[in-house]
């Protein structure tokens, strides 16, 4: 078994922690708003253990063919800005709440009555969330 040392001789990763000031982040809030998606919040995941993301943003809209804008402008603003595909995609046949994953920031896009039903604020309440107004 090698000797610890060997950890702290090793090189050092340039890889930045995800924050709000992100650029992926941004992006995101930026291409919902383009599409006016309303009551965006973000929720800072990082400090709780079980969490499966460092950020959670949500936001509202107000029709199947608004949730399917939303979310179709992030996928292609972030492709075509930042190179990035998400690693999955869920919720597209009913256009009530498509989930995007981007492994570490989980984008869902909902209608307003989802929302209320599934309160994902109140869930992940440890959380501190932030609105994005426009």
């Amino acid at each position: 078994m090698a000797p610890l040392s060997v950890l702290a001789a090793r090189p050092k990763s340039n890889v930045t922690a995800l924050t709000r000031n992100s650029k992926i982040f941004k992006t995101i809030i930026k291409a919902i708003h383009d599409k006016k998606g309303e009551n965006i919040i973000s929720l800072d995941l990082r400090k709780i253990p079980e969490a499966v993301a460092d950020f959670f943003i949500i936001c509202e809209a107000t029709s199947t063919t608004q949730v399917k804008a939303i979310s179709d402008n992030i996928e292609v603003v972030l492709k075509d800005e930042l190179g990035e595909t998400p690693y999955k995609h869920e919720g597209h046949q009913a256009l009530q709440w498509v989930i995007i994953d981007y492994v570490n920031i989980v984008v869902h896009v909902m209608q307003p009555d989802t929302r209320k039903f599934y309160r994902l604020e109140e869930m992940w309440s440890d959380a501190a969330g932030m609105e994005h107004a426009e």
